[in-house]
Parts: C-alpha cells; sequence; structure tokens
C-alpha cells in the first residue's frame, strides 16, 4: 500500500482521538507549541523525523506501529500480546477458538 502525507495526518488524527485527548494538548506534551498537532492535522505542515519520532513515544508505540495500516489498534495489540504470552497452550488455543467465533458472528456466520 502506498503511504502518503495524508496516512501520517489522519494517523495521527486517529490515534490522539483514541487516547482522548486534544491537538493543544498533546502538542504540549510533546514539548511542541500548541498548535504543532493542529497544524499537522489541517494540511499546513508535516513532522519531521525527530517530530514523529516524539508522537509515536507519545502514543507508546514505535514507528513501524505507526506506519502498520492493518494495525488500527497499536496499544490495545501491543497489551493483548503481552497477555497471551503468559497463557499456556491451551488456554492459547481457547482464545484463538473464541476469536475464531468472534469472526464468524462479524461475518454473519452463525
Amino acid at each position: 500500500m502506498y503511504i502518503d502525507e495524508s496516512f501520517i495526518r489522519e494517523r495521527i488524527a486517529y490515534l490522539r482521538n483514541q487516547k482522548n485527548v486534544s491537538a493543544r494538548d498533546m502538542s504540549l506534551s510533546i514539548g511542541q507549541n500548541e498548535n504543532y498537532i493542529n497544524r499537522i492535522e489541517n494540511d499546513v505542515s508535516l513532522p519531521s523525523l525527530r517530530g514523529l519520532i516524539l508522537i509515536c513515544e507519545y502514543f507508546g508505540i514505535t514507528l513501524q506501529e505507526f506506519f502498520d495500516v492493518d494495525n488500527k489498534s497499536p496499544n490495545e495489540i501491543k497489551e493483548l500480546i503481552s497477555k497471551i504470552k503468559n497463557l499456556d497452550s491451551e488456554s492459547i488455543k481457547g482464545l484463538i477458538n473464541f476469536i475464531n467465533g468472534i469472526e464468524k458472528t462479524k461475518n454473519g456466520i452463525i
């Protein structure tokens, strides 16, 4: 998939809204002026690489997770993987069956 400038803007806005924080508060939290994130999201500017790293650190994700277009909830997936690592084999199989059931329900296959 091709990633363009709009992806960066939309991804920041999406992750910020998931975290339920204002653009101003986020800007100040990463040590930037209060309009920094707003300017990015409104197509006025793009973050530098350092700025993007600060943004990822703020969200607690890596650059790889930021650019993973299929990963809508990187922090939740990271937490889920962390918890799965502590399960025994039988529990993991049960979790897989549970997820398969959710997918079937979501896809209308009951």
